[in-house]
């Protein structure tokens, strides 16, 4: 199998300043992570690689640049799936480490359970070698502002940072590798102004995450609470499994939720046989995906841009 990866960096009401900011974020992510598959790399730790490099990026909402809540502090979640075996790790309420991914990927490869959150995360971390970092040093004025905007207003927007500074949003990755096996991750702040304690849909798998080696794999982005509700990701998985394409099932599953409930989301889809599904009902998602060793991106509605061959 030649290895593919494909990544998101959220779904929303983006604002024209950031879309630049934001694509070469996602460009630079899918050549971290398929750096990794390239050299017989697995999936998951492709995923990972792609995610982490997210979480140090202010343009993305996810470990650095997270969005705050009422409090005004930082709570994100993440969580990463092995389609192999469906094994599982996530982790929520984390606050004081820079990579929550590489804490949920810790869970699912050292931890009986599955989901960790607040401070038993925090001491899972600490008993595997993880460093605390200053929880204002998570803090960007990106995130204050969109604090202070949804403080203002008093009301949640479309997406999940709020009304003004739209869409920071959501991260993902889907990956396989040459050995066929598919892996998800997916990062997170959350929703600017969330009450303090709130849990979305990132950690839950089957709603931000799933994989399955025997279809495919899926990370979704935007509004947390639909996504959860509708159980985003393990729709589109469902879809596929009866035989729906990738980009249908990701359509069909992203229109539907957005028709029930109201509100918008993105996915991205990878196939067990390698195809690939990209589709947001949100205005804007920055996306990125690598297959056959040409890296193609977007973040309009029906915009693919292809940046040519990667250097290997």
């Amino acid at each position: 199998m030649k290895p593919i990866l494909i990544v998101h960096g959220g779904a929303g009401d983006i604002p024209q300043s950031r879309v630049q900011g934001k694509l070469d974020g996602v460009r630079l992510a899918v050549k971290e992570g398929y750096k990794v598959l390239l050299h017989n790399g697995s999936a998951l730790a492709a995923v990972e690689a792609a995610v982490v490099s997210m979480e140090k990026d202010e343009y993305f909402n996810a470990g650095y640049g997270s969005v705050l809540n009422l409090a005004g502090e930082v709570e994100m979640e993440a969580s990463i799936m092995s389609g192999q075996n469906l094994d599982v790790g996530a982790v929520t309420l984390i606050k004081d480490f820079l990579h929550p991914i590489s804490i949920a990927h810790k869970v699912l490869t050292d931890s009986p359970h599955s989901l960790l959150g607040g401070q038993g995360a925090k001491q899972f971390a600490l008993e595997k070698g993880f460093q605390t970092v200053p929880p204002e040093s998570l803090i960007s004025e990106n995130a204050k502002a969109a604090l202070n905007e949804f403080l203002k207003r008093g009301e949640f927007g479309r997406t999940e940072i709020g009304i003004a500074e739209g869409g920071v949003g959501t991260v993902g990755a889907v990956a396989i590798d040459t050995n066929g096996h598919i892996a998800v991750a997916t990062s997170t702040g959350g929703m600017s102004g969330k009450a303090v304690g709130r849990i979305g849909d990132t950690p839950q798998i089957g709603s931000g995450t799933y994989a399955d080696d025997n279809i495919g794999g899926v990370s979704t982005t935007g509004h947390g609470e639909s996504i959860l509700k509708y159980c985003l990701a393990h729709s589109i998985i469902k879809l596929m499994e009866n035989g729906t394409d990738a980009t249908t099932a990701t359509k069909n599953a992203v229109t539907g939720m957005t028709s029930r409930l109201k509100n918008t989301a993105g996915a991205i889809t990878l196939s067990k046989n390698g195809d690939i599904g990209i589709y947001f009902s949100s205005n804007r998602m920055a996306w990125a995906y690598i297959k056959d060793d040409k890296l193609y991106y977007g973040i309009e509605q029906n915009e693919v841009h292809e940046d040519g061959y990667v250097k290997t």
